[in-house]
């Protein structure tokens, strides 16, 4: 049985009618959809591939898209269903009448109708990696085996909310910057295109020469206004070969190496990729997934080939007997405190207390630094445009200066 999307007309009103339904096939939905007044015109399978009349292009999509924050609110409510004693199936059906974003109601939709036929809640999950990614799937089986499905479902709700404050924090604190630097660069712009030729046109009948910076932003105003399209086509293509680059593997690996190397930067992509791992790890072995299974899983959530590469190692030293530790220690990319607190924690059996220590002690830290790194770009950006509008104010002033002087 599959989920289908459909428009139709209400028989008796000639009202527009749409929403979703099970059924077999198509002709099975349009006979369903009959006996409730309803005259089908068109319908979406729950592949996407078009099966009614007619074809619909949504081009905002992109804005319609289940995002992790999605996932977070939705899991945190089911959390409290399944909790307050409500059978999960009840519960997804709750949220499908509750939800308000479509293509979330359609995943909760097929959900419920894998549920009913008796699949796990994890394998149902399982259908929709886009929404419900390996570590979510993993959370989910565990919690079915050990029924604590309701303290998995929060924790997971913790930790996807966790990792969403994290984000915008990170986000938040960089926007302001970035902001600055785009309007001054484009106000530069603005006067290098328009306004410089402009007044530089009366040096042309001046029997003078025009001192060096002068020179210099006649010429860079020339070149920018004339030959724009070039300048764009060499930043187009320099952004697309990076990104070809970068996605190979190779590629890759190296730009995030030459990104750990950066100062401030390197630092706190470090420790944000710190702060992945152990709560990543924290939440996973509390939940009752196993080590290594964990480890898979988490070495795909730090955001870094570099620091992947020593997590796959670990997991490969883990396999042959040694501690979580040594491996993370050897690699000389983990911070000491990272690795003995790991170290305290698998001797004393509290191996997950200790990796939230680490992730809230580093949370408070990547604060600290993306404090620092915002007080420290915010002045500096304003220094280097400040910096560009002094040079064209003196290139122009200066030659008029020396003009006036030579008619006294």
């Amino acid at each position: 049985m599959a989920v289908f999307e459909y428009r139709g007309v209400e028989a008796q009103s000639g009202n527009a009618a749409k929403g979703y339904r099970d059924a077999d096939n198509l002709k099975a939905l349009r006979a369903l959809l009959r006996k409730d007044g309803i005259l089908l015109t068109s319908a979406t399978e729950g592949d996407e591939k078009k099966v009614g009349v007619q074809r619909e292009i949504d081009f905002f999509s992109v804005f319609h898209r289940v995002t992790s924050g999605d996932i977070a609110i939705m899991t945190r409510q089911l959390a409290t269903l399944v909790k307050a004693g409500v059978p999960l199936i009840d519960s997804i059906s709750a949220l499908v009448e509750q939800v308000e974003k479509e293509a979330l109601v359609k995943i909760l939709t097929a959900v419920r109708e894998t549920l009913n036929e008796g699949t796990s809640f994890a394998k149902s999950l399982e259908a929709h990696p886009k929404a419900f990614p390996p570590l979510y799937t993993n959370m989910v089986a565990a919690g079915e085996a050990s029924g604590t499905l309701d303290a998995v479902l929060s924790r997971l709700a913790d930790f996807m909310e966790g990792q969403a404050q994290l984000k915008t924090k990170i986000v938040s604190a960089l926007a302001y910057p970035v902001m600055m630097g785009v309007v001054g660069s484009a106000i530069v712009t603005l006067l290098m295109v328009v306004i410089v030729p402009k007044v530089t046109a009366m040096f042309d009948s001046m029997d003078q020469v025009l001192p060096w910076y002068t020179q210099l932003l006649i010429f860079i105003s020339s070149v920018v206004a004339n030959a724009w399209w070039a300048i764009a086509l060499l930043i187009a293509g320099g952004i697309y070969g990076f990104r070809r680059w970068r996605s190979t593997p190779e590629g890759l690996l190296q730009w995030h190496r030459f990104v750990l190397r950066l100062p401030l930067f390197g630092r706190l992509s470090l420790l944000t990729a710190v702060v992945r791992f152990a709560r990543t790890l924290a939440t996973l072995l509390g939940s009752g997934v196993p080590l290594l299974p964990a480890m898979g899983i988490v070495k795909n959530v730090l955001g870094n080939a570099e620091l992947e590469l020593v997590v796959q190692d670990a997991i490969g030293s883990i396999r042959e007997g040694e501690s979580i530790a040594e491996p993370l220690k050897r690699s000389g990319r983990f911070p000491p405190m990272v690795t003995h607190m790991i170290t305290v924690g698998e001797r004393t059996g509290q191996l997950e207390e200790m990796l939230d220590n680490v992730s809230r002690a580093y949370e408070s830290e990547v604060d600290a630094s993306v404090t620092t790194l915002t007080s420290l770009l915010e002045p500096a950006v304003i220094v280097i445009m400040g910096g560009a509008v002094a040079f064209i104010a003196m290139s122009i002033l200066m030659p008029l200066v020396q003009m006036n002087d030579m008619v006294q």
